[in-house]
């Protein structure tokens, strides 16, 4: 396809957005064509009737003419590289939650119940540990397989860990990012590696709306009502802004008062689980804001 395209004038090229388009795109990019990637999701309302190659790529070509079509940038293997550590970690971690779910689930079997959540799995390791306890012998050493299977994926979570923790210190925008309340090194390293550029888009809001954390808008007969937040964007960097506002929130609860005069009003009047959406949407704004313009995050001052 290379050698096809480099016998061709200068044009545009328009693919979907995939796994290997950023290199594709690349690759046609050094020959002189300007490449377009446009979302699965924008290309779908154009393709009539049967789906097939012929089908997909007339809608591609159709869409990439409409005015007001929105186009995925192209990440440089830079980007791409510094994402694998998250994807790597996000799939120990599912790992590990498999594991801790198997290991509940048969010991639920003989009667063993703990509190859910990674921190109590050490009651039910200690029991599997312990020849004392009720749990038959035919089971238990499939069981400690399990219990070597988790302790590794912790070892092995743990080592991801402290590679984010050096990149966060390595990184002069990451430690401007980690000045926002409820942005830790994970997140601010995420940020830094997933986010394409701070100028791909004109406001807070957009970059909010990228990551799927505005709320849908349903407006018609001259009525607007807001719903529930699209869940639609970057799913890795939404649930992490979402933690980190989570664990923003309950910090505030468990002292009593906050410094940010916006959160001290939400919590007084809205229920917590809205506050946190509420924070994980303000957030983005402020990452925007940091990383389009400079400066560290300066925690508003209530009006006297």
């Amino acid at each position: 396809m290379l050698k096809f395209l480099a016998a061709q004038p200068a044009c545009t090229v328009a693919m979907e957005a995939c796994a290997s388009s950023h290199y594709w795109a690349r690759e046609i990019a050094r020959l002189g064509h300007e490449v377009r990637l446009i979302a699965p999701d924008y290309v779908k309302p154009f393709v009539k009737r049967q789906k097939n190659d012929a089908a997909d790529a007339e809608a591609i070509c159709e869409a990439v003419q409409r005015p007001t079509m929105r186009f995925v940038a192209a990440k440089s293997e830079e980007q791409q590289a510094a994402a694998i550590v998250f994807r790597a970690r996000d799939l120990l971690v599912r790992q590990r939650t498999q594991t801790i779910n198997a290991i509940r689930g048969h010991l639920a079997e003989f009667g063993m119940v703990a509190a859910q959540g990674p921190s109590h799995v050490a009651k039910l390791v200690s029991a599997i540990e312990d020849r004392d306890t009720d749990i038959p012998e035919l089971a238990r050493p499939i069981l400690r397989l399990l219990v070597e299977q988790l302790r590794s994926l912790d070892e092995r979570v743990a080592r991801f860990d402290r590679e984010l923790a050096r990149r966060a210190r390595e990184d002069a925008e990451a430690k401007r990012l980690m000045t926002i309340p409820g942005i830790g090194p994970i997140t601010a390293t995420a940020l830094v590696a997933l986010v394409p550029t701070a100028q791909a888009f004109k406001r807070g809001r957009d970059f909010a709306a990228w990551l799927g954390l505005t709320p849908l808008q349903r407006f018609t007969g001259g009525k607007q009502k807001l719903g529930e937040t699209s869940r639609m964007g970057e799913r890795t960097l939404r649930r992490l802004l979402i933690i980190g506002a989570s664990a923003a929130v309950r910090w505030a609860m468990r002292k009593g008062s906050t410094a940010d005069p916006w959160l001290a009003r939400m919590l007084a009047r809205k229920p917590p689980m809205l506050v946190i959406v509420a924070l994980a949407n303000k957030m983005p704004r402020i990452v925007w804001a940091l990383m389009a313009r400079g400066g560290t995050y300066r925690a508003p001052v209530a009006a006297k």
